[in-house]
């Protein structure tokens, strides 16, 4: 799909002018894998931009040697960062990442802070510096494709997930372009997105003290970092909503206690709509057709596994299901499924693509993928159809 291409030649310079110890070349990759994005992308943009070493020997591929190039494509002028707001997802295949601390080192070459998850939903204990498992549902459960983190303010803005086993049948990772899904839902549902650019979505999110599902987290991994063994229950509280607090989002962010404080409920006013910080494209942040794929539709493997509540605009109306369905079905035609081979490294714009995960067959144990997640320079920028301040996505206080 992809012709091979010195990644040199994109930055106009020359092997004679930069010493590099090692290089990449891009590489196609089959249909199912790998497709061309639809508008507003620039024509024959393909996504994932699949890269591996340049063919030289053997003995020049080494961990060192990928990380200080791509530190040296960062520095001339955050070559990855730009071609992660074209192609949405990178995928780096043949390199020498073979443990978690492999990853974690190869992580930090892209120059990215490191993204503190404030109100975490999913249990992801830290394995490496800023790597942990990227889920830890049962393998039978559907993860429909989604934006990193949409139910809370404070989102990351590029995840990297690396293969450390691959399932012999199934658990893929879709990949997809919420800046395509924006514009064929503006194109089919006009009306829907008209809504949603004014009234924003409102997420209600619910923590207990104990877990509510396999692979999900507590009310102390999510806002208890400053909790400390003896703090008693006015303490405890206090110290959540202190975590809280630092969404920055005023009267966007509102909370209640509930079942003898055993439970939280967040609620949130959000921007579903948002805006690329640097190529100010507008995407559909989202996890709307994730919703409607995991819990509703009939087909999916674990429907009605929980209690769900309906998805609703930022005024606490529901959001017709109808809607819900056809960006489902939207996202059904634009993605790709991404088969893991033991090493790969997927790197997301969050901002621009969503990710998932497919269920597999064998062992929990047979699918073993880690994640990384950073925060970027910028945050996303406000939609031109939103009005308000719950519109503009703030960086959390420090």
């Amino acid at each position: 799909m992809t012709k091979s291409v010195d990644l040199l030649k994109f930055l106009g310079l020359s092997n004679e002018k930069v010493s590099k110890p090692l290089e990449f070349q891009s590489f196609s990759l089959s249909p199912e894998n790998q497709r061309i994005l639809g508008e507003p992308h620039e024509r024959n943009t393909v996504t994932p931009l699949a890269l591996k070493p340049l063919d030289i020997e053997a003995s020049r591929v080494t961990l060192d040697a990928a990380i200080l190039a791509v530190k040296d494509l960062q520095a001339s002028e955050r070559f990855f960062t730009r071609k992660l707001a074209q192609h949405g997802t990178l995928l780096f295949r043949g390199l020498p990442i073979h443990s978690v601390d492999d990853f974690s080192k190869f992580g930090y070459a892209f120059g990215f802070s490191e993204h503190e998850i404030i109100g975490i939903v999913v249990d992801r204990p830290l394995l490496a510096p800023n790597v942990a498992p990227a889920n830890e549902a049962p393998k039978e459960v559907l993860i429909y494709n989604h934006n990193e983190s949409p139910q809370v303010p404070h989102a990351p803005e590029y995840i990297l997930f690396y293969c450390l086993k691959a399932p012999e049948i199934g658990g893929e990772t879709p990949i997809s372009s919420s800046v395509e899904l924006l514009q064929r839902a503006k194109e089919e549902m006009p009306e829907f997105i008209t809504e949603l650019a004014e009234k924003g979505i409102l997420s209600k999110v619910t923590y207990k003290v104990e877990k509510q599902y396999a692979g999900g987290s507590t009310l102390k991994q999510a806002f208890g970092k400053e909790i400390v063994d003896g703090d008693d229950r006015a303490t405890r509280k206090r110290k959540v909503e202190e975590q809280i607090k630092r969404y920055e989002r005023g009267e966007h962010t509102t909370w209640e206690w509930t079942d003898d404080d055993q439970t939280l409920v967040l609620s949130h006013r959000l921007p579903a709509i948002r805006t690329h910080p640097h190529t100010k494209l507008p995407t559909l942040f989202t996890g709307l057709a994730a919703y409607y794929k995991n819990f509703v539709d009939k087909s999916s493997p674990n429907s009605g596994r929980r209690n769900i509540t309906q998805q609703l605009y930022g005024d606490g109306k529901p959001i017709p299901e109808e809607y819900l369905k056809k960006l489902a079905d939207i996202t059904d035609e634009i993605r790709v499924l991404h088969t893991w081979q033991q090493g790969d490294v997927l790197v997301y714009d969050n901002v621009i693509a969503q990710h998932g995960r497919q269920p597999w067959e064998g062992e929990q144990g047979d699918r073993v993928i880690l994640a990384s997640l950073w925060d970027g320079d910028a945050v996303p920028g406000q939609y031109k159809g939103s009005r308000g301040s719950w519109a503009q996505v703030v960086q959390a206080r420090a």
